[in-house]
């Protein structure tokens, strides 16, 4: 049984619960950041229209963010909730309707209105802020602003918030639930011999004395961790790829000296986006184009704006995280940060405990890339292979409602159980279509894991509860015992939840469904039985 405690946080009257384990405690800032509270649940995000204009000296930036929004039930003398991590400061909050009060506590902005509100009414709330925000330590994976140098020396900014939100440097409603249904426009202030790449295109450029604004627009939703700038020394190239639905625009912005190694390595952009919309449809944001932009560190998959920083080689860095050699064949940040602009920024996930939907599916479509690059051997190969970096250690969903994340496994584990899917489904169109129905029929939407779960079980005509219960909820890996004695083979799973419904095939034709209990069936050859090995479970011969 697990240790179960409770927190309880009061702010302004809200009772906050929250459990925890293992020595995890959640705080009221938890509550606050990961909750649709009564401070956001009123109103509903349309569209950001900011600037930012990073200091490289000071290592500070300043701007303002205007967020424009509808209200979605009717509410009297309301309080909003704007999210600005600390050490970044708000210096004035503006709206165009009564604002009595704001004040800010901590990581948030709360601004108290003073009118009465109906469904349907629109607002904007307008925050201009400065500061030194946070300096991530080894981003991406910390969070943080990164102010860096190129080779030559030249300023090199930008930040990477997946994990820590965006309201480390922007103040937004920094919520996963809630992305402006319009888009933003973003205002990037540079040193005029420096650029300024953001999300979307470039739609209009103006220098005024030593400073240049670059605009850039993005039409779609977007997630907030999405919203980055990059500043440096860059130029551009473009190219245009022919796709499902119709001449998608691929824009690159690199490093000026570093153009000739991006002119030849971002050949496989094509191939890449070949492949996913075979397997997961269009590419979901034709109206922003597809953008690389080099980046300080590794990468991300921010939506029109992928984060680029593998040094122009391909696996990770120049290593094969499958360590089977398969990996080696292209470049792994460009397949993988690519991906997820099919699961991450088209489909989102409401909560941050959800984040298999964006890092199991993505992690996946490395497989599902190698498979229509190279050949389907090569793809089983790359995808066993990754198992090596399963840890088993927590489960893969988190903690609902306090921005907490589940374990890494997510990536690996979370690709070898969607693998494990497709091999009981066993119809590779079928599975392919079931893909592409989830990017169309959640297009643009966020989305929960009960969704997700739901919509592979129905559409592939197989109950799935109880796989997902296995892999995402345990750190059990199913094993078979068996045991074979001529053409009889006897067999049961051990370590599963109850009831685990995970048939399987045996020597390429035959089907058993083992339970907990043993079972015999007759084999159709006269030798030493042989398993599947893309189910993603443990053999054990207890013979």
């Amino acid at each position: 049984m697990k240790k179960l405690s409770y927190t309880l946080l009061f702010a302004s009257g809200l009772v906050f619960g929250q459990f925890f384990e293992k020595g995890q405690v959640y705080t009221k800032q938890d509550t606050l950041k990961g909750s649709d509270t009564q401070f956001r649940n009123f109103w509903d995000v349309k569209k950001y229209d900011l600037s930012v204009e990073p200091d490289f000296d000071q290592k500070s930036i300043k701007g303002n963010n205007k967020i424009s929004f509808e209200i979605i039930k009717d509410v009297t003398n309301p309080v909003f909730q704007i999210d600005l991590q600390q050490p970044m400061k708000a210096d004035k909050v503006e709206g165009n309707f009564s604002i009595k009060s704001y004040k800010q506590e901590g990581d948030f902005i709360f601004i108290t209105a003073n009118k009465k509100f109906k469904k349907g009414e629109k607002y904007s709330i307008d925050v201009t802020y400065s500061g030194n925000p946070v300096i991530a330590k080894k981003a991406p994976w910390d969070g943080g602003w990164v102010f860096a140098k190129d080779k030559n020396g030249h300023p090199w900014m930008t930040a990477a918030d997946e994990g820590i939100g965006a309201s480390i440097w922007l103040p937004t409603k920094d919520i996963w639930s809630d992305e402006p249904d319009n888009g933003i426009t973003m205002k990037i202030l540079t040193p005029n011999d420096l650029v300024g790449v953001g999300n979307g295109r470039l739609i209009d450029k103006k220098t005024k004395g030593n400073t240049t604004t670059y605009t850039w627009e993005v039409k779609n939703p977007i997630n907030a961790y999405s919203i980055i700038p990059s500043i440096g020394k860059y130029v551009n190239f473009k190219d245009s790829f022919d796709g499902e639905k119709g001449k998608l625009d691929l824009d690159y912005w690199v490093l000026d000296y570093n153009l000739d190694k991006a002119k030849k390595q971002f050949q496989q952009v094509k191939p890449m986006l070949s492949a996913f919309e075979y397997w997961f449809g269009p590419y979901p944001f034709y109206e922003d184009s597809y953008k690389l932009v080099e980046s300080p560190h590794l990468g991300m998959e921010h939506q029109s704006n992928v984060a680029y920083g593998n040094q122009y080689q391909n696996g990770y860095l120049g290593r094969d995280l499958s360590g089977t050699g398969v990996g080696l064949n292209w470049d792994f940040i460009i397949i993988h940060e690519s991906g997820h602009e099919w699961f991450a920024n088209n489909i989102t996930a409401k909560d941050q405990a959800d984040m298999w939907i964006h890092e199991s599916f993505t992690n996946y479509s490395e497989t599902l890339f190698t498979e229509k690059f190279m050949d389907k051997k090569s793809a089983e190969i790359y995808v066993q292979g990754i198992r090596n970096n399963i840890n088993n250690d927590i489960p893969i969903i988190g903690h609902y409602g306090v921005r907490n994340e589940g374990s890494g496994d997510m990536y690996p584990k979370g690709a070898n159980m969607l693998h494990t899917m497709r091999q009981v489904i066993n119809n590779d169109e079928k599975f392919r279509q079931i893909l592409r129905g989830l990017n169309k029929d959640f297009y643009h939407q966020t989305v929960t894991t009960k969704q997700i779960e739901d919509y592979l079980s129905s559409k592939s005509g197989i109950d799935f509860s109880t796989v997902f219960d296995q892999y995402l909820r345990t750190v059990k890996i199913p094993t078979l015992e068996y045991s074979q004695n001529g053409q009889t083979l006897k067999f049961r799973y051990t370590d599963v939840v109850k009831n685990l419904k995970l048939p399987i095939r045996i020597d390429g034709e035959q089907t058993i469904t083992p339970t907990e209990d043993w079972q015999t069936v007759t084999l159709t050859k006269n030798t030493s039985v042989e398993f599947n090995k893309n189910y993603y479970i443990n053999y054990k011969n207890v013979q």
